[in-house]
């Protein structure tokens, strides 16, 4: 990696300066856009005390499951936290601390860190128990609460395409939440199906532009399906 050429070839690379106790942010929906390979070069990696912000922890033995098996997270961030076995015990017993946050909230949180936007009014939360200790404020007759936004030392995303300047484009669904979560890490890796020369994307259809990427790296994905129901 070189110059405007962001392209890294290994994971140990891609993860370079990920140490204990650092803040994370996460793309995906479920299963659908995580960036698989960083989240297991993480597990391999040993580092513990991470607070992770992600719409979710994956499951059990997959995605950021597998950081919960040696407890390596200590805090979630997350809007939904359901397919956990594993992320319920450890919740229960005080092991992992867990922030649960509205999911537009969640978005809103990493974008506006992305911004350089300290705090926002939502209507979202408000009184709920998510609302306790947060300064409130009417706006046209409607309550909100005051919500600080988010960043981390490290974003991990999944995108379909980059160049090698790290102009990432999605496909799909697996949009979800990896643009916000692009702008909102100091340093921003971008796991990848395809990686094709600079200029050869077509920039209307470019969805996170390269000045918030640092690096990319070329994946392979699983693409596991969380839950597959069949017709009988």
């Amino acid at each position: 990696m070189s110059g405007f050429n962001k392209v890294v070839t290994n994971y140990d690379e891609a993860l370079d300066g990920l140490t204990d106790d650092m803040t994370l942010i996460v793309g995906g929906f479920g299963l659908c856009g995580i960036p698989e390979g960083l989240i297991a070069k993480i597990k391999q990696l040993g580092v513990h005390g991470l607070t992770c912000v992600s719409n979710n922890a994956g499951v059990d033995g997959f995605g950021l499951g597998l950081l919960l098996e040696d407890k390596q997270i200590r805090k979630m961030i997350a809007s939904y936290v359901g397919e956990n076995a594993l992320f319920e015990k450890q919740l229960l017993s005080g092991e992992l601390e867990v922030e649960l946050t509205p999911q537009g909230t969640l978005a809103e949180k990493m974008r506006a860190g992305g911004a350089g936007i300290p705090a926002f009014f939502t209507p979202a939360g408000y009184g709920t128990p998510i609302a306790e200790g947060k300064e409130e404020r009417e706006f046209n007759g409607k309550m909100h609460i005051l919500e600080e936004s988010i960043t981390g030392e490290f974003a991990l995303v999944k995108a379909w395409k980059a160049d090698t300047m790290g102009n990432l484009v999605y496909r799909k669904t697996a949009m979800n939440f990896n643009p916000m979560a692009a702008t909102a890490g100091k340093i921003t890796v971008a796991e990848v199906e395809e990686i094709v020369e600079a200029g050869e994307l077509d920039p209307n259809h470019i969805h996170t532009p390269g000045i918030y990427v640092n690096r990319v790296i070329k994946g392979t994905f699983e693409k596991r399906i969380e839950q597959l129901t069949l017709k009988k």
